[in-house]
């Protein structure tokens, strides 16, 4: 039932939290997952059981490192102090057992796999322990159909470095009311951002300024309960009445149209299209006043036009420069744009350097209209050419 159009496949390799003496050879491994929530999470697991493995002992290294205790004890409180299962039952309750059966595939245990899908939400308890304002994740451009091109969302993923080499593709078969699905990803977590063959996708920027629910919908399972939408009208639905775990902004197309919304526990509200007619985020909030109490201080100033020099803030001008100025607003504008380094010490293209942060994980374009197609690079895109992926369709 698919074609794919380029897949370009390198030798896999696994990186260290603490340590990489050689440069890293990537792999975009596609894993193509069919049948119910809990057989296509059962596939993902037993495919990947040595990478998932591998993972999670990176993961937990540098939990233990960042939080100056045992990983097993973090994750203990930080479980403890959350609720977030009663809305994942409620409205995404196939993806829970894609995650029940991720961790039966990879032989991992239920609470780990369960913990690593809440990327954001443990990025927010951690936010609450240190008041640590050092969550620079994401750059993200929306363009409606115009001028005779179609509609794309588009990001780069910055990730912490101790990710890469775990990038994948998952390819989500069609099933019962379940879309056929493309979803980038690392080994063992059900979404990072993704499309499907109905035309919608959606890309994502932490804010983790704005307020959070320890019993609203994480990250992940939101991205999954969006893509799983059939028309575009109940994909704008669900981003907008379902109560969110974390700050969050999202970059939602549906076929020819994009929306930018900037979430909050309590609040979604849109940020329209600039005069250039797309839209585009960093990690800063612009429109949602849901502010947490100890970033408040911060976010009155750059109202005011007096903190504008973050390194959020400085890519957020970057994208809103190159869009004022761009002449063609097609995919070879996006793929310039995600590969700049204007700032060189902000850059919306950021290099692997290891034991240095975050990195540019994956980029990808999602074509919503026309020929839907998945355009994505392992790591950043001025090392490599975009891999191309499409729809039979």
């Amino acid at each position: 039932m698919k074609k794919i159009i380029f897949l370009f496949i390198v030798q896999w390799a696994c990186s260290s939290a603490f340590s990489q003496s050689v440069p890293i050879t990537r792999q975009l491994k596609l894993i193509s997952l069919s049948g119910t929530g809990y057989e296509r999470g059962y596939q993902h697991g037993q495919q990947l059981k040595k990478e998932i493995e591998a993972l999670i002992g990176i993961w937990k290294k540098d939990l233990e490192h960042s939080m100056q205790m045992p990983a097993d004890s973090f994750l203990a409180h930080f479980m403890a102090s959350t609720n977030f299962m009663l809305a994942i039952k409620k409205y995404t309750p196939e993806i829970l057992e894609e995650v029940k059966g991720i961790a039966v595939g990879s032989g991992q245990t239920f609470n780990d796999i369960y913990a690593f899908q809440l990327v954001d939400e443990y990025w927010v308890y951690q936010d609450q322990l240190r008041n640590n304002e050092d969550h620079h994740h994401c750059s993200s451009i929306g363009v409606p159909a115009m001028n005779g091109h179609p509609a794309y969302v588009s990001q780069n993923l910055d990730v912490e470095s101790w990710m890469d080499g775990y990038q994948i593709i998952l390819q989500i078969m069609p099933n019962g009311n379940t879309p056929e699905q493309y979803i980038l990803s690392c080994a063992g977590l059900v979404a990072l951002n993704g499309f499907n063959e109905h035309g919608i996708g959606v890309c994502v920027n932490t804010l983790m300024q704005l307020n959070a629910s320890a019993d609203g919908l994480p990250v992940a399972f939101m991205l999954r309960g969006i893509l799983g939408q059939k028309k575009g009208s109940d994909a704008l639905r669900f981003l907008q009445t379902t109560k969110h775990a974390s700050g969050q902004n999202y970059i939602l197309g549906t076929v020819d149209s994009v929306y930018n919304f900037e979430a909050s526990s309590a609040k979604v509200m849109r940020m329209y299209p600039d005069a250039s007619g797309m839209v585009f985020h960093t990690n800063n909030p612009v429109v949602n006043e849901d502010i947490k109490p100890w970033y408040k201080n911060y976010f009155n100033s750059f109202l005011a036009g007096k903190t504008q020099k973050g390194n959020s803030e400085i890519r957020f001008t970057t994208l809103q420069r190159r869009a004022a100025n761009a002449t063609s607003k097609d995919d070879s504008f996006i793929k310039t744009t995600l590969r700049s380094k204007d700032d060189p010490n902000n850059p919306v293209c950021r290099a692997h350097v290891p034991n240095k942060g975050g990195f540019t994980f994956a980029s990808v374009i999602y074509t919503l209209s026309g020929t839907r197609t998945m355009q994505v690079t392992a790591g950043p895109p001025d090392e490599s050419e975009y891999q191309v992926f499409s729809f039979a369709k």
